[in-house]
């Protein structure tokens, strides 16, 4: 299948059922035991800094890991996996001081995702995307970094999109399908991740359907630059998302009210890809494969769904119970078309008929 075919097959399959989303990357990778050696490689022997934990990196330094991700999860279910890219910005890779492998980190990113893709489309003829995953940098262009300097900002609004722009100028030349903005924690940043994708755009004649995944911080039901649920999606409604839904920060549990308050609202489908809980004293997850069916389950058979996946701690065992959770239950019937005009600061405001 070509791009154009793809997407058109898998909203078909939208449009009948609950689509899965991949797992984590950095748990499962956890598990090979990587050490410093494999994150620098022949390449960044030489490195001045450390690279251990640029999980990105290893797309280039050790894409046969990368694979054996894509392709235990794509084995569990999932139709839709990430690209390796989540901090595959400029921005995020100065950490590092890699800012110019950041357009290449996104190309090969997609590539490895699309070419693990095309082996299971191959065998069994149903649509398997590439969503292009654009995270949401180091840097807040909301808030100061420094409480007692408010006004301060480390990056700005033209400066972020640029990145993104970049950043997605890679995944559409590596075959991206989807453009993932997630763990949106500042709007604004989000705002200049869209603004980015729509520059590249106009550069390259090709638009990707934009999905957006905002994340609550904590049970006060509010992203870390303060909006509620119903807000941060008033905020993105013009960018007439594919999708958008929550990821991250809270487990299954605790997320479940943030997520109805959104599938409520939402003329679009909607996503959902929790923590497996909250980490624990030991920094580990509580939640297990069996533990988080019983909530997506209940997820799904609430019409709350459209498409569902896990995030920090979850592994394809996480995704193949998922799978089994959801099998056959319908999906979630997107909002009707709301007229009246929408905005928001922290809270949603709707104007009068």
């Amino acid at each position: 299948m070509n791009r154009t075919e793809r997407l058109a097959a898998l909203n078909a399959e939208l449009a009948g059922r609950i689509l899965i989303l991949d797992g984590s990357m950095g748990a499962y990778l956890q598990g090979f035991g990587l050490q410093s050696e494999d994150f620098h490689g022949e390449r960044f022997a030489d490195h001045a800094s450390s690279l251990k934990g640029n999980n990105d990196l290893l797309t280039l330094t050790r894409p046969e890991v990368i694979t054996k991700v894509h392709d235990a999860y794509l084995s569990a279910g999932a139709d839709i996996i990430e690209t390796n890219t989540f901090s595959a910005t400029r921005i995020s890779q100065a950490e590092y001081a890699l800012e110019s492998i950041a357009y290449e980190l996104n190309l090969e990113g997609a590539r490895v995702a699309r070419a693990a893709c095309d082996k299971f489309e191959k065998a069994d003829g149903k649509p398997r995307a590439v969503a292009g995953a654009l995270g949401p940098t180091t840097k807040l262009l909301s808030m100061s970094p420094e409480v007692n300097d408010p006004g301060r900002r480390d990056s700005d609004f033209d400066t972020m999109a640029a990145n993104y722009e970049e950043q997605t100028l890679g995944l559409i030349e590596g075959g991206a399908d989807l453009l993932l903005i997630e763990t949106i924690t500042d709007t604004l940043n989000c705002k200049s991740a869209l603004w980015g994708a729509w520059e590249a755009f106009d550069k390259t004649g090709v638009e990707l359907p934009i999905w957006i995944s905002g994340t609550i911080t904590d049970r006060s039901g509010r992203t870390l630059s303060g909006q509620t649920v119903e807000a941060f999606y008033n905020s993105l409604r013009h960018a007439n998302p594919w999708a958008i839904g929550l990821n991250c920060a809270l487990g299954p549990a605790d997320m479940r009210a943030f997520l109805a308050d959104l599938a409520r609202v939402a003329e679009c489908a909607v996503s959902a890809y929790p923590n497996a809980g909250l980490p624990n004293a030991m920094g580990a997850y509580d939640e297990t494969a069996h533990s988080m069916e019983a909530h997506y389950a209940e997820w799904a058979k609430a019409g709350l769904l459209n498409i569902a996946g896990g995030c920090c701690g979850t592994t394809p065992d996480h995704i193949g119970h998922l799978k089994h959770a959801i099998e056959g239950v319908k999906p979630r019937i997107a909002a009707a078309h709301d007229p009246r005009m929408k905005l928001s600061g922290l809270e949603l405001f709707t104007a009068a008929a």
